[in-house]
């Protein structure tokens, strides 16, 4: 099996719901991660657009209010299998973790998201600390 697994974090002085509110609300994730143009959310299916004008589908698994977690898998391309989940953790001194983890099959996919949510957090950092 080809399967990897990468992690990325960034800590962002706002308060968690400040950032859940982009995180948690599928449609709004063109806002904070560059490369994404559009996103369309129907039940729990999106099809988010790519700046190439690729349409990637999507199955939403958790959108958990309560934890601030929201996980989903690409269910097309070139995945066998992927998971991707984003935590927001309260770390009580008015700032958040925002965790993104993406587990994939081929391995290279998960090295192509990592790098890629590294870039959307460092942008979602800049919007909500108004760099």
């Amino acid at each position: 099996m080809t399967r990897g697994t990468i992690r990325r974090q960034v800590r962002i002085a706002s308060p968690p719901d400040a950032i859940w509110s982009y995180v948690g609300d599928a449609v709004r994730i063109p806002e904070w991660w560059p490369g994404i143009t559009a996103a369309e959310v129907d039940g729990d299916k999106r099809t988010i657009m790519t700046g190439s004008g690729i349409p990637m589908p999507e199955e939403i698994i958790t959108v958990d209010r309560l934890q601030r977690r929201f996980q989903y898998r690409i269910t097309g391309g070139l995945f066998q299998e992927h998971l991707s989940t984003i935590d927001v953790i309260d770390l009580d001194d008015g700032t958040c973790l925002v965790v993104y983890s993406v587990d994939a099959d081929p391995a290279t996919m998960a090295l192509v998201i990592g790098g890629a949510a590294g870039n959307a957090l460092d942008h979602l950092k800049s919007l909500l600390e108004g760099h």
